[in-house]
């Protein structure tokens, strides 16, 4: 069995990306607690989706919920460059993280009718965090003797 170990750029790009996916969902998470409007310069919808009904779970916003989402991915991450096995677990909360963003813009088009660009950024960030542990894998199967290199 392939043990499912990155090559070190691959660790350190899902790294680079959890950070600016952590920074965007803290600021989110900040400006929900401050209810000081978002400033939105590129697409107009940002406190529509912000302030819906779907912009929190059991009185916890969405933002909070996806930092500490984000603080995972990066701390997997981190620990695989460390040499911990941890790789696999990366994979799955990439992909959950994923999923959910597909979700959740599905809920901005559909049933909102609005955008929010932060949160736009937010699902690009997961998708490329789970596209990363994807090439991982692509590369893995191209190339077995990468097991060793961390």
């Amino acid at each position: 069995m392939l043990s499912l170990v990155p090559k070190t750029w691959l660790a350190v790009a899902a790294i680079v990306l959890a950070i600016a996916g952590l920074a965007d969902s803290v600021y989110l998470t900040v400006h929900h607690y401050t209810a000081e409007p978002v400033p939105c310069s590129l697409i107009e919808g940002c406190e529509m989706v912000l302030t819906s009904q779907y912009a929190e779970v059991q009185g916890i916003p969405l933002a909070l919920i996806g930092a500490v989402g984000y603080f995972i991915a990066f701390s997997l991450a981190l620990l695989t460059l460390y040499g911990y096995r941890l790789w696999p677990l990366f994979g799955i909360q990439a992909a959950v993280m994923a999923i959910v963003s597909g979700i959740l813009i599905y809920i901005q088009a559909s049933l909102i009718g609005a955008f929010c660009q932060f949160c736009l950024i937010s699902a690009a960030t997961s998708v490329l965090l789970f596209l990363v542990f994807v090439l991982s894998i692509l590369l893995r199967k191209n190339s077995p003797s990468l097991e060793t290199e961390v």
